[in-house]
């Protein structure tokens, strides 16, 4: 088995090296447009296999993907990271050139392979790859929800000073400030949340979460990758290993929560087939408020891509 990473950057190479010491695949490839990155950082983590004992073989390609025929995922991070004071949405236009043509070549080695989609901003760069790879839209997805909800649940768990493994959570939305956390479907070992922390801190972390990408950003400079990197891969793993996961992903809508023709994180079931359920959960009033809201935003952007497609500037 194959599985591809695009973009050699600190999101695809830490998503590579997870999936490589996972043993997901008995080769992971790792691609890039810049001359020698993917072919020094995939010999580099190589190098880590007699040390953490795997035996995925990880290879490197300069911008060859021919390398990448007959893969059964594959994972696009490929794209300019956020920069400070700089929004997901003003990257629309150079990432949406990128992601197309990524797409392009992904589908013409790889018919198919399922598409995860880590690009920003991330439900737009999704729908880019779904309208480019003309395939079901279950075969495209992005990754959101794991890395908001993974956030959610470390904060919880600092704040209540109790294991991150406890905590279960479910975030809906865009991959922004207008995502949709649940208290209500959040638990620590099946207890409700709102028993253990009291409102004002809860609605703090629930702030947190939603602007956790711009806090890392400012403190770094650039956008985060460890925990980008490592949820790809944990949807990498349950495609593979078609362990019918329940994640909250970003999803093409068909209906779902009165939604139509738009990518937005909701919970679904993830398996060999890809997304293969879109689970609706029964929202109160103010939930589904604010999931409209959000797909509201998404929707916006979305339409500003359709434009500059029409207008044929990406």
């Amino acid at each position: 088995m194959k599985i591809t990473v695009i973009g050699a950057g600190n999101v695809g190479a830490t998503c590579a090296n997870v999936i490589a010491e996972k043993e997901l695949a008995n080769e992971v490839v790792l691609i890039d447009i810049k001359e020698g990155l993917s072919e020094g950082k995939s010999l580099d983590m190589w190098q880590t296999a007699p040390i953490n004992l795997y035996d995925s073989r990880i290879v490197g390609y300069t911008n060859d993907y021919s390398k990448t025929a007959n893969s059964e995922v594959v994972v696009i991070t490929s794209g300019l990271p956020r920069k400070p004071g700089m929004s997901r949405d003003d990257l629309i236009a150079t990432n949406a050139g990128i992601v197309k043509s990524v797409t392009e070549n992904v589908i013409a080695h790889s018919p198919d392979a399922k598409i995860i989609v880590v690009s920003n901003p991330l439900d737009v760069m999704t729908y880019v790859a779904f309208l480019t790879a003309k395939v079901d839209p279950r075969r495209v997805f992005g990754m959101a929800g794991i890395l908001d909800t993974a956030r959610y649940r470390a904060f919880l768990a600092e704040a209540l000073n109790v294991s991150p493994k406890d905590i279960q959570a479910v975030l809906m939305g865009g991959h922004g400030d207008t995502m949709v956390p649940l208290p209500r479907y959040t638990t620590v070992s099946g207890i409700p949340v709102t028993e253990l922390i009291d409102e004002e801190r809860l609605n703090a972390i629930i702030d947190r979460t939603k602007k956790g990408g711009g806090e890392l950003v400012n403190l770094m400079g650039t956008s985060a990758w460890y925990a980008p990197g490592a949820a790809a891969a944990q949807m990498v793993e349950a495609i593979v290993r078609d362990q019918k996961r329940i994640f909250p992903c970003c999803a093409m809508l068909n209906g779902e929560y009165g939604l139509k023709d738009i990518y937005l994180g909701v919970p679904v079931k993830l398996g060999k087939n890809g997304i293969e359920e879109i689970i609706e959960l029964k929202l109160n009033a103010e939930e589904s408020k604010l999931l409209h809201e959000s797909a509201k935003a998404v929707k916006e952007v979305m339409d500003v891509y359709d434009m500059m497609a029409k207008s044929a500037t990406v």
